[in-house]
């Protein structure tokens, strides 16, 4: 998945955090994976080795939300969830990063390889699928909770964001926390749904992807 999805996903799993600057690390801990992708810039061969390698295991999962916890305010919760921010964006890759491209979880303490056989293409429907649903998620936050991934670039511009979004979907009284509790089963609906329906063989014998 690309960039900005796997920063929406690790924002929605921030919403535990009061501070916006907290969220902020959370979303940054779940983007970081992808430090190791810098090495494109030393050319393709670099990065097909290194990609995946250098920033996707556990050594840099612990190290990672180390440093970006010493920033936060509730440091324990953070830690916390910049840990599993981290792992979601792994199993996402894992998902779909494209077929026969591993993850070194263990690195640098070892070369085994974790791999799904299941592994559906970067460019696929159902990145297309997930990517789409958790960006609605992201942006529905704001009848809740009154805030969008916007936050993370502008609270000002964040705050019109959600007055806009309000104004036009939000009609009369409405439990909040019904609200929210529905938007995140319907996300976790959407994302078991396409993991089931990529599992289903086609008629050549491949996968739905």
């Amino acid at each position: 998945m690309n960039p900005l999805i796997h920063g929406e996903l690790s924002w929605l799993t921030s919403q535990k955090l009061d501070e916006r600057r907290d969220r902020l690390l959370v979303t940054l801990a779940g983007i970081s994976p992808d430090i190791d992708g810098l090495t494109l810039l030393g050319g393709e061969e670099m990065y097909g080795k290194w990609h995946h390698v250098l920033t996707h295991g556990a050594l840099s999962a612990v190290i990672l939300s180390g440093i970006f916890t010493l920033f936060a305010r509730r440091k324990a919760l953070v830690f916390v969830l910049c840990f599993l921010a981290f792992h979601l964006h792994l199993l996402c890759d894992l998902a779909g990063s494209g077929p026969g491209w591993p993850i070194y979880y263990l690195w640098p303490f070892s070369r085994a390889e974790l791999m799904w056989s299941g592994q559906w293409n970067l460019a696929s429907w159902q990145n297309s699928v997930i990517g789409l649903a958790i960006t609605l998620t992201a942006l529905w936050f704001a009848m809740p909770l009154g805030r969008t991934v916007f936050e993370l670039f502008s609270a000002k511009y964040d705050a019109v964001v959600v007055t806009t979004l309000r104004k036009r979907f939000q009609k009369g009284e409405f439990d909040a926390k019904k609200r929210l509790r529905v938007s995140v089963a319907l996300l976790v609906a959407v994302l078991l749904l396409v993991v089931i329906i990529s599992m289903i063989p086609s008629p050549s014998g491949r996968g739905a992807g």
